[in-house]
């Protein structure tokens, strides 16, 4: 055989053995479900974005390593950081798809508003758990959005229900001044529409206060709080935001125990370094927090005490923690719903998965066999409603740890129902879309 054709021979035959030798590595990939994780663990976000994003992997881990994946089927992910800026998280999702996602958590409402242009194309849910577009309730409109457990229209809702409780009703809050102080991003923007409802409704004077990404400085934004004194400020923050502000708030002389942050403004991040200077300060929260629980305890048992945790251990159980471990289980919980239906011991496409998503029935023996008893209220998702719960607490800050200050508030359906009627019609006018029946949910 002359040289050449040697060479040639030879390389076509290594190529066809590199070939051979990659088709089961491929094959063991196309066994695994497959969950892109978007981070920023670096940044202004970065305090509160590591925790939830380590809740979200150990949460993987622990599924793997005690139960074997998902009825025999393995999870692999893999993390994608975009610093919370919107067009690294499409450069991420835009990635990390191709590679059989068949749900993502975009970790921001900047991306979630970019990708819910995007996710009906590529046929991917979008779990936006507590956050997101708050129309996106309506899965008629939205068939492809899930923002489970609450939307910031039911935070602010619940917001304004317990103040009126703690004045003795809503009457008492014709007159009140009520200010919102905002990061001034779609996350910060989404809960004024509802505010505003609850304005006209009641006779509170709202202020909107906004502050410029990402928060480090507010001293203009503070300036008006202590001109205006108003009863109540609602703080819309996330990451660097919340410290600054609780302590402006304390040099400005403005009281804590007046100040209610969203449930992304209440984590051990927010107030950690402020100490006693945001003792009484009240925030919502979605879930509980600590050790405690039997999920946190198997994370515990099955990823830490093997060395192989995502963090330290002494995160494991804190507020932003849990909230990762709650977001990833009820993505496993779609994948495991899904599989109900199309097949156990398989991997779920996009479809099958945002059919799971759609059909998640999480009572409370289901939450107490999956370890999440006292953490989180049931849930129950459907074609129309996209979810499944609007339920949420006030803790409090004592100077050193959170304790909860209020029982459970449910958003007010006869208000919030018609807002998010109107606003995913105008939206689905807008992008020229068919509304689905209840019919089509059949199918």
């Amino acid at each position: 055989m002359p040289l050449k054709s040697f060479v040639l021979a030879a390389a076509a035959a290594a190529a066809a053995l590199s070939t051979l030798l990659a088709a089961p590595a491929a094959f063991a990939q196309a066994k695994e479900q497959f969950f892109p994780l978007l981070v920023y663990r670096t940044g202004p976000y970065a305090p509160n974005g590591t925790p939830w994003a380590n809740g979200k992997q150990d949460y993987i881990k622990m599924i793997n390593a005690r139960d074997g994946g998902i009825n025999g089927v393995k999870i692999s992910y893999e993390e994608c950081e975009t610093g919370y800026a919107t067009d690294k998280g499409v450069e991420c999702y835009e990635r990390l798809k191709g590679r059989g996602a068949s749900m993502i958590d975009p970790q921001a409402t900047g991306i979630t508003f970019a990708l819910t242009e995007k996710a009906p194309g590529d046929k991917i849910p979008l779990l936006t758990l507590g956050y997101g577009r708050s129309e996106a309730a309506d899965g008629l409109a939205f068939k492809w959005n899930f923002p489970l457990m609450g939307s910031y229209w039911t935070a602010s809702d619940i917001l304004i229900q317990h103040l009126a409780k703690k004045e003795g009703g809503f009457d008492k809050l014709k007159g009140k001044k009520i200010a919102l102080v905002y990061h001034d991003s779609p996350f910060g923007k989404e809960p004024i529409p509802l505010l505003q409802q609850r304005s006209a409704m009641h006779g509170f004077d709202l202020q909107l206060i906004p502050v410029t990404a990402p928060g480090v400085e507010q001293k203009a934004a503070w300036l008006q709080v202590r001109q205006s004194r108003p009863d109540f400020v609602l703080l819309w923050g996330w990451g660097v935001m919340n410290s600054t502000a609780l302590k402006e708030a304390q040099a400005t002389g403005y009281p804590r125990d007046k100040m209610y942050g969203v449930w992304w403004a209440g984590a051990e991040p927010d107030v950690k370094d402020v100490g006693d200077g945001a003792k009484g300060y009240n925030a919502l929260n979605l879930n509980t927090s600590g050790q405690s629980p039997k999920v946190i305890q198997d994370i515990l048992k099955f990823v830490h005490d093997k060395g192989q945790g995502t963090g330290p251990r002494d995160e494991v159980g804190s507020v932003l923690y849990t909230r990762g471990v709650i977001i990833q289980a009820l993505g496993i919980e779609a994948v495991r719903r899904a599989q109900e239906r199309f097949g156990k011991g398989k991997v779920m496409t996009g479809e099958q998965v945002r059919w799971g998503l759609e059909n998640l029935s999480l009572d409370q023996k289901r939450l107490d066999a999956l370890g999440f008893s006292g953490v989180l209220r049931p849930l129950s998702t459907s074609c129309a409603d996209h979810q499944g719960s609007t339920w949420a607490r006030v803790h409090t800050w004592d100077g050193s740890k959170w304790s909860f200050s209020s029982d459970w508030y449910e958003a007010d359906g006869q208000i919030l129902k018609p807002m998010v009627k109107a606003a995913a019609d105008k939206y689905v006018a807008e992008k020229k879309l068919t509304r689905r029946t209840p019919e089509d949910c059949q199918s």
